[in-house]
Parts: structure tokens; C-alpha cells; sequence
């Protein structure tokens, strides 16, 4: 379906309930800058996924890709994953996987989210360093103490949900023991859902092919999409009146979570945290400090539905990856006009990805995985040192700029690496990655330029340029083979199901972005509120993918340059790329109507058009022109939603990769909720009309055997969810 120009103008003129704003001496950023999703839209939407990145789905410009049941990777104007900068507490997180099945995001529960921003736009260069898309920062509740003079503090919460589709069931709980000058907190979730229904039938019913486990999937179910996640965190606090210390100590255990555009599953994630963090307040301004380490432990493999029947070990992957941080940071009051933020980012992270050998083989393609380890990264290294100065001028009440620069050197190595055996995978295939020099060195600068024009109490105009910065990741240099379609199969976090290869010669991107906003209101920001932003941004050596060259005895065919369907084998390569767009968001307070209570009117509009300028292809996994509407009704203690949804169809696809083209749609969504003093009550129902669709950033269905080409992956069919909260 297409949207229609009624739709459209519905949406430029409702948008979003008011949203938060951070007071610019708190934290130096703009309105284009800053987009805070409001407490009740997250108590709201967190029954209803156990997933945090789609609690930013409704926001401008923000998109998904869709992964794992709490594993979606957060897109920011077109550019996704590890183009985006995600803080969790204040920790830069880095996905420990080939497949990028544990980002950032995964490591916290919906439940324990208290705080979630996106920069977007021209994002500060003291928000953002090695990343060219933005910046999420997601934080769970801060510390809290007992009032002066009150001898104790004793708070918590337990809350549980369930939700029809997938038999999802989960729970949290978040207790508080404190005194004014210290504060002791637990938080504990988990959440465990089977497989989950789209709207109809897409494939026929039947067993997966796998006839060792008979597994039975019906024509709606979605392979793989089963998952169950336990998070547990503890810290301790200590404050007096200008300095606060905190230590966070958190784990996460996921003992399986399914793939349904992925050929692998995970079959475990074990993650610990410790975060160390300091704030202070000084008569020169303020100082903040941060150490943190993770390290995660991470298993691949098949789950049932994707089992090969010749071989019932199946293939096991294992990941380790070693995260080590810390951030100095100080913001100087140099006058009343002047503010000076200065500071330092240290990153080290360590990668093994081994895959044991299988024995034994019973026949097939397994065969080439008999004999030794198969090293895909060996003891991998990438290093971040970063220094950043932003100088802020408030000229008048009228006029304020902000002008920052960032110096980043990142540096990379990787150890010697081997094939399973030198029968499928000859000595020569990775003796010329051995003998090659692997240490790279990238220094990057970013640049950014803001500006905020205020005329009055009813409008704002914000303009400026960013230029940022981003070294490849370690699998987009280090992943070697090209010897076996099996071994590049597994090189994918994008979900189209092709298979990749690295490339040693890799460049760092650069991207240059233009943007604006204009935000208009009424002068109170109470009943109505219309916000603009275009952008531009042109990237050079952008990290895009081409046909792996024809080699001899590789996966690297002739027929595979010249395929225009089917899977394909790709190489990461330095091209050019462009993209444009504008976010259209607001509200309308509509006043109260009767008994009914009031109502507010509400909607955003994003579009993004992303281009590869080297070959004139279309950049991969952009989504569609797309809005959401609201009506949102109050009446006393209860709060009711009705949101549509409307995405065109997607036509503009990656021909390089076979990406495939999805159906326009409209889904219809339900909310409610009542809220008493101690306790509240969430119910929904997610796609009313239990329409069938197609996502389209959601990749290619592979979530069983056979793994043909040829079916996006559907989204959810309806779902009742119910949630409740009580406060203790």
C-alpha cells in the first residue's frame, strides 16, 4: 500500500506527545540533538517486547533491523549497528559475534530502563567518537538515597507480563536499601518466548527439513524466534553534597535466542559488568570519571528448527571478547557566556571467534570440518584513544553555539589464523593472510558546528555540520576466508543471509552532514508543537559490500558476480555513499471532549533516500517512507492509545546483495493502561487486525530448513499483552 497524502498531512501536523528536553547546563545539547522517549511511553511499550531497542521505534528517524527477540540493532538515519555509538550506563559496548547477535542494547531489560536518548542530527563530539550515526544512550534508574534527616530509605518494585504471541512470559524485580550517604540496589528479569505467529500463512506448513528432531512448523510460525533472557545487576552507591561514587556490578545469562534471518542461533551469552563512575560538582564547574570492564562469553550453534539431520552436533561457534574503558571528563565555566567541555576516552577490547572441529562427520558438507580449530579471529585487538575539546557560547538569550573537535586513534592487529583442515581449506588460503601486515593505524578527527537561533517563546531554529568519523570493526578487516561458502555464510550481521569476507586495505568512513531544525509551538509547549528536521549526509570510503573477486577454488565464482538472485558472497569494500531526508514529528492537544476526558493528537513522519555513489546502487536496508499516528485520550487514572501505523512499500533495494523488496502496510496497535498509587496495569494489542506483512529491514527468512532464497521475514500477527507493576 502506498500512504496516501491525507495520511501524510495528518502526520506533518500531529506528532509525538511532548517530549523531555535536557536543560542545555545539565547536558550540552539541542533539541535536534536530543530526543528523550517520555517515562509513560516507556512503562507503556516495555509489556509489550523484550526487546530495549524497540522502545525507540516510534521516535523520528530511529528504525530497526530486525535480529533476535532482544537483539534488534538500532538504525539513525539509515546508518545502523556499529555506525551508531550506544552507551549502556555510561559504557561503550561492542557485539562479541560474527553475527552481531549480542549488541549493545541487548545487555538491559525493557524493565530496567529509566532513561533513553538518541542523538541524532550534529551530535557533539563530547556524545560521540567512532561512529558516524549518532548516539543512544540508554541508563537504568541512577542511585537513590534517603531524604535528610530520614533514618532509611526502603523502596522496590515487582512487576510481571505476559503477552499471547510466543506464550511470552517474564518478570523483574528492583529493590532499594538506603541511608541519605548510601544506597544498596538489586535489579533481577527475565523473560523466556517461544517461536511467534505472523499474520498469515507465508510458507507451507510441515516439518523443518531436519527429520532427526521432526521438528513441526505451521505455515504462520516464525522459525527461530524463540529466546529467554535473564539480567542481574547490583550496586552500590555513596554521595555527600557535591561528590557521588557508584559501582555496578551486572550480569546477563541468555541460554538460547533464535535467528530467523541468520544461520546461526545463540545458544549462549554470558556477560559480566563492572562499572565504576564518579560525578562531582567543584566552584570551576564539574568532573565526571568512568572505568568499566566486560567481558562476554558467547555460543553459536543451531536450535532445532535450522538442525542438520546428517550431522546432530551441528556447527559450534565460540566467542570471547574482552572490553576494557574508562572516561575522564570536565565541564569549565570559563565565564557566563563560556563553557568549556574537555575530556578523554580510552578503549581496549580483545576477540577470539574459534569454531571447534565437528567429529564425527557423517556426510555432506561437514566434512570440510573435520581436524583442528578453525580460527576466525585470533586474539584480535582494537584499540581507541580519544581526546575531544567543545566550547559552548550563549551570545544572547537569543543565540547560543556550540564547536567541538575530536582526535581518535584506533589501532588493530589480529594473530596468525588456520582452516578446520588443509584438505578443504589449503594452507596457501590463510598463509597469505598470516604473512601479510595486519597492525593498522587509523587516526580520525571529527568536527562539529551547531547553532540554536530563539526568537521568542514559540519557535526555535537549530543549523549545523558535523564531520564524523569510524574504523572498521574487526570482522570487516580480519574475517578471512573466502575458501568455503559455509565459512563467509557465517560472516553476516546484516540478515540478508549472504556470505562476506574481510578486507585488510579497509579505510576508515568519513562522513560529512548537513542539518536543521525547525521546531515551532505554542509558548507555554502545552497544546501544540510542530518540529522539522532535514539533514544531507555524504560518506567517503564508505564501508559497502561488492562481489567477492573471482578466485580459483573459492566461493568467489563467475556465476556468483553475475547471480541476480539467490545468495550471494561478498567482500566489504570502500565506496561512496549519500544519503537525505526529514523527520516531520508534533502534537495536538485537542482538548477534553465531554466525559470522555482529553485527548491529544499525535504522529511522525520519517523518510531517508541512501545511495551508493560509486555504483549507483541502492544502499542496503533503508527503510521506507514511513509515519505513525496517535490518539491518545486521558481520563483520570486511565491512559488509552490508539496508534496506527503506515509504511510504504519498499521498492529501492540493494541489487548487489539480492536485497529483497517488502509490501507497503497499515497495522492498527491498542493501549491502555491505569494507574493507582502503588500499582499499574499495562494492556495492549499489538497489530489489531492481525495483519499480515512483511519488515522490511527485517532480511531474509532462513529460519529453518530448507534455507531458500526468496521470504522476508514477516512481523508479529496480533498479540495480547498484559503487564503489571507493583510498588513497594
Amino acid at each position: 500500500m502506498k500512504l496516501s497524502k491525507t495520511a501524510i498531512a495528518l502526520a506533518i501536523a500531529t506528532t509525538l506527545p511532548h517530549m523531555a528536553q535536557a536543560d542545555l547546563a545539565d547536558v550540552v545539547v539541542t533539541d535536534t540533538a536530543l530526543q528523550t522517549l517520555p517515562a509513560t511511553a516507556k512503562t507503556a511499550k516495555r509489556y509489550a517486547t523484550g526487546d530495549t531497542a524497540a522502545l525507540l521505534a516510534s521516535q523520528p528517524g530511529v528504525s530497526l533491523y530486525g535480529a533476535g527477540g532482544v537483539s534488534s540493532l538500532p538504525v539513525i538515519h539509515g546508518l545502523a549497528d556499529d555506525r551508531v555509538k550506544v552507551e549502556v550506563d555510561g559504557m561503550s559496548l561492542i557485539s562479541a559475534c560474527a553475527n552481531h547477535m549480542n549488541p549493545p542494547l541487548s545487555y538491559i531489560d525493557p524493565s530496567s530502563v529509566s532513561k533513553l536518548q538518541v542523538f541524532a542530527g550534529i551530535t557533539p563530539v563530547s556524545l560521540g567518537g567512532d561512529s558516524i550515526g549518532g548516539t543512544i544512550k540508554v541508563d537504568a534508574a541512577p542511585p537513590e538515597f534517603a531524604a535528610p534527616g530520614q533514618d532509611k530509605l526502603l523502596k522496590g518494585e515487582a512487576g510481571a507480563l505476559y503477552r499471547s504471541n510466543g506464550n511470552a512470559k517474564g518478570g523483574h524485580v528492583m529493590a532499594t536499601v538506603a541511608s541519605d550517604t548510601l544506597s544498596l540496589r538489586y535489579n533481577g528479569s527475565t523473560v523466556e518466548a517461544g517461536n511467534y505467529k505472523a499474520g498469515g500463512n507465508f510458507k507451507p506448513a510441515g516439518l523443518s527439513v531436519s527429520s532427526a528432531t521432526n521438528v513441526w512448523l505451521t505455515g504462520d510460525e516464525v522459525g527461530a524466534s524463540a529466546y529467554k533472557s535473564e539480567n542481574q545487576s547490583v550496586s552500590l552507591a555513596w554521595r555527600n553534597e557535591k561528590h557521588l561514587v557508584d559501582l555496578k556490578i551486572g550480569l546477563q545469562h541468555i541460554p538460547y535466542q533464535g535467528f530467523p534471518n541468520q544461520r546461526m542461533d545463540m545458544t549462549g551469552n554470558e556477560s559480566h559488568q563492572l562499572n565504576l563512575h564518579y560525578a562531582g560538582r567543584y566552584d570551576w564547574g564539574s568532573l565526571e570519571a568512568r572505568v568499566y570492564r566486560e567481558k562476554t562469553r558467547h555460543k553459536m550453534n543451531f536450535l532445532e528448527e535450522k538442525l542438520q539431520s546428517t550431522n546432530l552436533a551441528g556447527m559450534p561457534m565460540d566467542t570471547e571478547g574482552n572490553n576494557l574503558g574508562a572516561l575522564l571528563k570536565a565541564d569549565i565555566k570559563l565565564s557566563e557566556r563560556d563553557l568549556l567541555r574537555v575530556g578523554g576516552e580510552v578503549q581496549r577490547y580483545r576477540l577470539n571467534d574459534w569454531w571447534d572441529p565437528i567429529s564425527p562427520v557423517v556426510s555432506g558438507t561437514m566434512q570440510g570440518m573435520k581436524g583442528g580449530t578453525f580460527w576466525n579471529i585470533n586474539n584480535g585487538q582494537r584499540d581507541r584513544f580519544d581526546v575531544f575539546g567543545e566550547w559552548e557560547a550563549r551570545w544572547s538569550p537569543a543565540w547560543l553555539s556550540q564547536i567541538g573537535i575530536r582526535s581518535s586513534t584506533v589501532t588493530m592487529d589480529t594473530g596468525t589464523v588456520q582452516g578446520y583442515n588443509t584438505t578443504i581449506y589449503p594452507v596457501a588460503n590463510y598463509a597469505t593472510f598470516n604473512a601479510a601486515d595486519r597492525k593498522k593505524t587509523d587516526n580520525n578527527i571529527d568536527l562539529t558546528a551547531l547553532f540554536r537561533y530563539t526568537p521568542g517563546t514559540q519557535a526555535s531554529y537549530e543549523f549545523g555540520f558535523a564531520r564524523k568519523t569510524r574504523s572498521p570493526n574487526l570482522y570487516e578487516r580480519f574475517a578471512w576466508s573466502n575458501q568455503n561458502t559455509m565459512v563467509m555464510n557465517m560472516i553476516n550481521w546484516t540478515g540478508d543471509a549472504n556470505g562476506y569476507v574481510g578486507n585488510l586495505n579497509l579505510k576508515p568512513e568519513t562522513a560529512n552532514t548537513l542539518s536543521g531544525t525547525a521546531n515551532w509551538h505554542d509558548g507555554a509547549q502545552e497544546l501544540w508543537e510542530l518540529k522539522l528536521t532535514p539533514y544531507y549526509t555524504k560518506v567517503e570510503n564508505f564501508i559497502d559490500a561488492a562481489r567477492c573477486p573471482v578466485m580459483a577454488g573459492s566461493a568467489c565464482t563467475a556465476a556468483n558476480q553475475a547471480a541476480t538472485t539467490g545468495f550471494v558472497y561478498l567482500q566489504f569494500v570502500n565506496q561512496s555513499a549519500r544519503l537525505y531526508g526529514a523527520d516531520i514529528s508534533g502534537y495536538l492537544a485537542l482538548g477534553k471532549w465531554g466525559s470522555y476526558g482529553n485527548f491529544t493528537a499525535s504522529g511522525v513522519l520519517s523518510y531517508v533516500d541512501g545511495k551508493n555513489t560509486t555504483t549507483g546502487d541502492a544502499l542496503y536496508n533503508i527503510m521506507p517512507l514511513n509515519a505513525r499516528l496517535a490518539l491518545v485520550q486521558q481520563l483520570g487514572s486511565w491512559s488509552t492509545t490508539l496508534e496506527t501505523q503506515l509504511v510504504e512499500r519498499k521498492s529501492q533495494v540493494s541489487q548487489v546483495r539480492n536485497e529483497l523488496k517488502t509490501g507497503g502496510y497499515g497495522l492498527l496497535n491498542l493501549r491502555s493502561s491505569y494507574d493507582w498509587k502503588q500499582a499499574r496495569l499495562d494492556f495492549s494489542i499489538e497489530n489489531l487486525l492481525d495483519k499480515y506483512y512483511a519488515l522490511p529491514l527485517g532480511g531474509a527468512y532462513i529460519g529453518q530448513r530448507t534455507m531458500t532464497y526468496g521470504t522476508a521475514v514477516p512481523g508479529m500477527g496480533r498479540s495480547v499483552n498484559v503487564g503489571v507493576t507493583v510498588k513497594f
